[in-house]
C-alpha cells in the first residue's frame, strides 16, 4: 500500500518552492524503488514552516519543515516515511503548539485533504451541513443561521442570518448570492487559503445560503491577483455539477442552484459590496449609493445575499452540528471563531483560528512568537489598511466586535500587521490617505479630494512645518472623510491615521526640516 505524502498546493507554500519539492520527493521515491503517493493538500496554516511536508504514518501525520529541494535526499537518509528523526522534524502535526491550541471550526479540513477529492471531503464531514438544510423547511435553515450568532467576517459584523432573512421574505421569482472574495487587505489570506485548500465548504455554504433564501443562482468574485484560487474554485464547481450537487436539481433535491467564478482586476474599492456588484454585472467598480440595500435590490437589480468567504464557509458546521454549538464559542455578541491572521514583522507568521475573546497579545506574542527582527514591539494594524493601530498597553484587550471597538480599534477581517519599534508612525499616516487616494472609486468628494489633501498635510508635518496647525488640520479633514463618505473607504480612512496621531503623538512633534527652512 502506497505511503502518503502530503505537499501543500497552497500558493504561500507555492511561492517557497513546494511545487518543486513535491516532484523532487516522487523523482527520489521512484529511484530508490519506493511506493509512495503524494498528496497535494491546502496548507496548515504556519507559514513560517512553508513547504510543510507531512507523511502518514501509523495513523498519523508527522511534519517536516520548511523543505527545500537540497534537503529531499536526506528526508529520504532519514527515514522520514517511518517517522525518522531528521533536523527538519516538528513530530505529529497536531500535536505542534501552534497547531494543537486552534479551534478550527471553520478550517477543519483545510491543510487536511485533498481539496479537490469530493470523496475526501465527504470522508471529512463535509456535506453533511447540506444534507441537513435539504431536509429543512427554508425559514428553519434561516433561522439556524440566526440563532448561531455567526456575524460577518468580511469587516462589519453585520448579522448573516438577517440578511438572509431579509432577501428569503421578498416575493422575486430571481434571487441571488454573492462570495465576496476580493481579499485586498493587507496581511489577510483566510479566504485564500479557504478556496485553496477546502473550496467545497464555500460551495456547501453557498448552496445552503441559495436554499434558505431561494436563489437559484451564486456569483463568486475573486480578485485576479489569485490565480490559484479561481483555478481551484473553478475545478471544485466542476466536480460538484459532476456529482449532480449543482444544477436542475441539488443531490435530486429539486432544489436549482447553478455557481459561476468571476473574476475582478484587482482594484480594492471591489471589496466594497456594492462596488463589486458593478463589476460582476460588467461596469465600472464604483460605489451605489444606499438604499436600496443590495439585500432588496443588488444583482441586477434583484435581492441579493452578499457575504465574505469566511461568513459562507462558515455554514456548513453550523447546520452540520447545530446552532447552539457554533454559539458556544466566543463572548458576548462575537459568537463562533475567527480566522486571525497574523502577518508583517513577526517571527511566526500564519493562520489561527480562535474563539472570539482572545487576547491580541496570546495572538501576537503567544502564536506569533513577537517580532521577527527580535526588536521591541511597538505596534500592529488589525483589520487591513483602514484599520487603527492598536499600541503595546491595549494588547490585553479581547479579539471580539465590541471589546475593539470601545478600545478605537475594529476587528476587521482577522488581519493583524505586527510592527516593531523601527516604524514611523507619521509616515503610516501618510501611507494609509496615499492608499485611499490610489484606491477610491472618485464618485464621492470627501475621499476622493480628502484623500489628497490629507496626504499633502501630513507631508507638511513631515517637514516639521505648523505641526499643530496642520494636525488639527488633519482632524478636521478626518471629520469630514468620516461623516461625509459614500462608504467605508473614505469614512474608515481617518481611523489609522487617528489612531497613530493619538497613540504616538511623538511621531508626529516634527522639528522643521532643512528644506522647510530654506
Amino acid at each position: 500500500m502506497s505511503i502518503k505524502v502530503y505537499v501543500p498546493r497552497d500558493s504561500a507554500a507555492l511561492s517557497v518552492g513546494a511545487d518543486e519539492v513535491a516532484t523532487r520527493i516522487a523523482r527520489e521515491a521512484e529511484t530508490r524503488g519506493l511506493d509512495i503517493r503524494v498528496v497535494r493538500n491546502g496548507s496548515r496554516g504556519m507559514l513560517w514552516l512553508e513547504p510543510l511536508v507531512e507523511v502518514e504514518h501509523d495513523g498519523k501525520r508527522l511534519a517536516y519543515g520548511p523543505v527545500a529541494t537540497g534537503d529531499v535526499a536526506s528526508l529520504f537518509e532519514a527515514g522520514f516515511l517511518e517517522g525518522g528523526d531528521h533536523a527538519l522534524a516538528h513530530g505529529v502535526t497536531e500535536e505542534i503548539p501552534y497547531f494543537a491550541n486552534q479551534e478550527r471550526l471553520t478550517f477543519a479540513r483545510v491543510g487536511v485533504i485533498d481539496p479537490l477529492d469530493l470523496a475526501d471531503y465527504e470522508a471529512h464531514g463535509g456535506l453533511k451541513g447540506l444534507r441537513k438544510a435539504l431536509a429543512m423547511k427554508p425559514g428553519e435553515v434561516v433561522e439556524e443561521v440566526v440563532e448561531s450568532g455567526l456575524r460577518g467576517r468580511g469587516g462589519a459584523g453585520f448579522p448573516t442570518g438577517i440578511k438572509w432573512r431579509t432577501v428569503a421574505g421578498l416575493p422575486e421569482d430571481q434571487k441571488y448570492i454573492c462570495c465576496n472574495a476580493d481579499e485586498g487587505d493587507s496581511g489577510t489570506f483566510a479566504d485564500r487559503m479557504i478556496m485553496e485548500g477546502d473550496p467545497s465548504c464555500l460551495i456547501e455554504g453557498m448552496v445552503i445560503a441559495g436554499i434558505a433564501a431561494g436563489a437559484t443562482e451564486g456569483y463568486i468574485y475573486i480578485r485576479s491577483e489569485y490565480p490559484d484560487a479561481i483555478a481551484t474554485m473553478k475545478a471544485a464547481i466542476r466536480g460538484w455539477e459532476e456529482a449532480g450537487l449543482l444544477g436542475d436539481s441539488v443531490d435530486g433535491s429539486g432544489h436549482a442552484f447553478r455557481l459561476f467564478v468571476r473574476t475582478g482586476a484587482g482594484a480594492y474599492i471591489c471589496g466594497e459590496e456594492s462596488s463589486m456588484l458593478e463589476s460582476i454585472e460588467g461596469k465600472r467598480g464604483t460605489v451605489r449609493t444606499k438604499p436600496p440595500i443590495p439585500a432588496i435590490a443588488g444583482l441586477f437589480g434583484k435581492p441579493t445575499v452578499v457575504n465574505n468567504v469566511l461568513s459562507l464557509a462558515s455554514v456548513p458546521v453550523i447546520l452540520s452540528e447545530g446552532a447552539a454549538f457554533y454559539k458556544d464559542y466566543g463572548m458576548g455578541r462575537s459568537r463562533g471563531t475567527q480566522p486571525f491572521q497574523i502577518a508583517g514583522n513577526v517571527k511566526n507568521g500564519g493562520l489561527v483560528e480562535k474563539a472570539f475573546g482572545i487576547s491580541l497579545r496570546e495572538l501576537i506574542e503567544g502564536f506569533g512568537g513577537g517580532t521577527a527582527s527580535g526588536r521591541p514591539f511597538r505596534t500592529a494594524q488589525l483589520g487591513g489598511p483602514l484599520g487603527a493601530y492598536v499600541s503595546e498597553d491595549m494588547l490585553d484587550l479581547p479579539a471580539d466586535y465590541e471589546a475593539l471597538a470601545e478600545g478605537g480599534a475594529m476587528l476587521g477581517h482577522g488581519g493583524i500587521v505586527v510592527f516593531d519599534d523601527t516604524v514611523d508612525m507619521a509616515e503610516m499616516a501618510r501611507f494609509a490617505f496615499e492608499f485611499c487616494q490610489i484606491e477610491s472609486c472618485g464618485k464621492c468628494t470627501p475621499c476622493r479630494v480628502g484623500a489628497v489633501r490629507g496626504k499633502e498635510t501630513v507631508e507638511k508635518i513631515l517637514a516639521g512645518i505648523d505641526v499643530a496647525a496642520n494636525i488639527a488640520l488633519v482632524e478636521d479633514l478626518c471629520d469630514t472623510m468620516t461623516d461625509g463618505s459614500l462608504c467605508a473607504m473614505g469614512g474608515l480612512t481617518p481611523m489609522p491615521v487617528r489612531s497613530a496621531i493619538r497613540l504616538f503623538p511623538e511621531d508626529f512633534d516634527r522639528a522643521p526640516s532643512a528644506v522647510a527652512a530654506e
